[in-house]
């Protein structure tokens, strides 16, 4: 059952996937009403099942499942066939959890890590840029942990 995000607990369970590009103006509307759609029918038989969604930055897709729901192989392939469903149809990609999200400025840069590696050691970002952490697993360390300092994340053994 589709949930309110702020309603959930802090211990419900996120997965992060970064988009790499801005969804555009017009796809939103689109976008957030199959995400909708998604979490609605992800396990419509499970009453207990409360899930939720964000659209982050227009480029960050962000579920999230309350603690303690359960959540068998076949749901997380269905959420995983959903989004490679995304990615052909908005010719993204979402799963390459490797690359690496930052802030530049007001803009957000999706770089694979070798590329962010030459941006750093070229000064053109710094131990203060703002990284995204999308490996963050609880609601808690989305809302603390998720964007922060370089030094304050596990890129800062690029430093």
């Amino acid at each position: 059952m589709f949930v309110e995000f702020s309603s959930l607990s802090e211990e419900a369970k996120v997965w992060v996937y970064p988009s790499s590009r801005k969804f555009y103006p017009q796809e939103i509307d689109g976008l957030k009403e199959k995400l909708h759609h998604f979490v609605e029918e992800w396990k419509p038989e499970d009453t207990d099942f409360k899930v939720s969604f964000e659209l982050k930055y227009n480029r960050f897709i962000i579920f999230s499942v309350e603690e303690g729901s359960v959540l068998t192989n076949a749901d997380i392939d269905k959420q995983v066939a959903f989004i490679l469903q995304l990615q052909k149809e908005y010719e993204v990609e979402l799963l390459d959890k490797m690359n690496v999200c930052f802030k530049q400025g007001e803009f957000i840069q999706y770089k694979d890590v070798k590329e962010f590696k030459k941006l750093l050691k070229n000064k053109s970002v710094s131990a203060k840029t703002i990284v995204f952490d999308n490996l963050v697993q609880t609601k808690v360390e989305l809302e603390n942990y998720w964007e922060v300092p370089i030094t304050e994340s596990w890129y800062s053994r690029f430093l």
